[in-house]
């Protein structure tokens, strides 16, 4: 959020306003402090802005509780805009509803911005990869479903042979004016009918049914870079819906068209775990390799790496193998390897082994083992 002030104070009303009353409060001061009506005024401006910023809070039921219980602290994490950086127009556009349109009347911004083609709508898509592919990269083809604009019509939505007439409501200006505010200004806003376009259609293309657009499956080849994340997005620009110009006829305009992002997902493996940029390995070892030590050779991404268990090693104790983790997406260092040493113990012995261990049993001294020894005379303390 942008603004620290309370918002009850920057619309001038009292914390039991009805929801009409904000209604009123903001329209009142987004009159009077618009851009337009203030030509060069910055400090206007940001009272504009300002008081869009709180009527938005204030407006939404779930927000102003948030807002009522926890101040600023509560709207964090929340889907609010931050006015400071939007036009004048474009927040008009957003609560055109309670200015009856009034936008355009302000200097035509609102209106000709009503006016102008759409960016298209982006996409999205999952592709599941494995570990592997995390670590060394991979391209992969990706299919997904978009609307394209109509061939038959090439997504002006008409009939082939015909064409559209001019809006009767609008004369094909594509705007209408009426007076508003007790005489104050005049307000422009989009002609209902044609949606601003000045033209209607009245023969429809029987492809698209008039709407100028059809799906279409698409395939097209993505390069995954090593080192990404589950859950991480690569974005083709371009390869998105199409935009609409005035009036909604798809738009044929590349630079119009929305994105698609791919989602990475990355598939669980069998071996290992991913903490960043490090692989972790859980690898059991026998107590007589922990006791007496021992060379064993563990996987890696890339094959075998052979690594020492010094003697006397204890249960979860860690061997770090520099350099065989995931490569930095960023920077391409690699991470680390993390061997985690699980010692198991036997649940059979052969009759040969078990007589091993009992003669070892007996050879076992207090006087070696402090610990043990200790541990034991504080429970025998403790029982007596």
């Amino acid at each position: 959020m942008a603004t620290t002030r309370d918002y009850y104070e920057i619309l001038g009303i009292e914390r039991s306003a009805s929801a009409d009353q904000i209604k009123r409060a903001y329209r009142k001061l987004a009159m009077k402090y618009h851009p337009d009506r203030n030509p060069g005024d910055a400090e206007a401006e940001a009272k504009f802005k300002e008081a869009a910023e709180a009527y938005e809070i204030l407006a939404d039921a779930d927000k102003r509780q948030r807002y009522d219980r926890y101040g600023h602290a509560g709207l964090r994490g929340t889907s609010a805009h931050d006015f400071s950086h939007m036009d004048a127009g474009d927040i008009f556009s957003m609560f055109e509803d309670i200015f009856g349109g009034a936008a355009g009347g302000m200097g035509g911004r609102g209106g000709a911005r009503r006016n102008r083609a759409r960016r298209g709508y982006d996409l999205e898509t999952l592709v599941e990869i494995s570990l592997e592919e995390v670590h060394a990269g991979v391209e992969r083809e990706v299919e997904f479903t978009r609307q394209d604009a109509c061939e038959t019509c090439e997504g002006s939505g008409v009939k082939p042979g015909s064409k559209p007439v001019t809006c009767v409501t609008c004369a094909g200006s594509g705007q209408v004016a009426q007076s508003g505010f007790g005489g104050m200004f005049r307000m422009v806003t989009t002609c209902p009918a044609c949606n601003g376009a000045g033209q209607v259609v009245r023969d429809k293309c029987t492809d698209c049914k008039g709407s100028g657009r059809q799906p279409r499956d698409r395939k097209l080849s993505v390069k995954i870079p090593p080192g990404i994340h589950d859950g991480q997005a690569i974005r083709v620009p371009g390869e998105g819906e199409p935009g609409s110009d005035p009036g909604g006829a798809a738009s044929a305009t590349p630079g119009l068209r929305g994105d698609l992002h791919v989602v990475i997902r990355v598939a669980q493996h069998e071996l290992f775990t991913r903490e960043d940029d490090h692989l972790i390995l859980k690898m059991p070892i026998s107590f007589t390799q922990a006791a007496l030590g021992a060379k064993v050779n563990v996987p890696t991404l890339e094959g075998e790496q052979e690594i020492t268990i010094k003697p006397g090693t204890q249960h979860g104790e860690l061997v770090r193998l520099r350099g065989h983790g995931l490569p930095n997406l960023r920077n391409s260092q690699r991470g680390e390897l993390v061997v985690v040493l699980l010692i198991e113990v036997p649940k059979k012995l052969s009759e040969k082994q078990s007589e091993l261990l009992r003669a070892y049993a007996e050879t076992e001294d207090r006087a070696v083992m402090p610990e043990s020894s200790s541990f034991w005379d504080k429970i025998k303390t403790y029982l007596s």
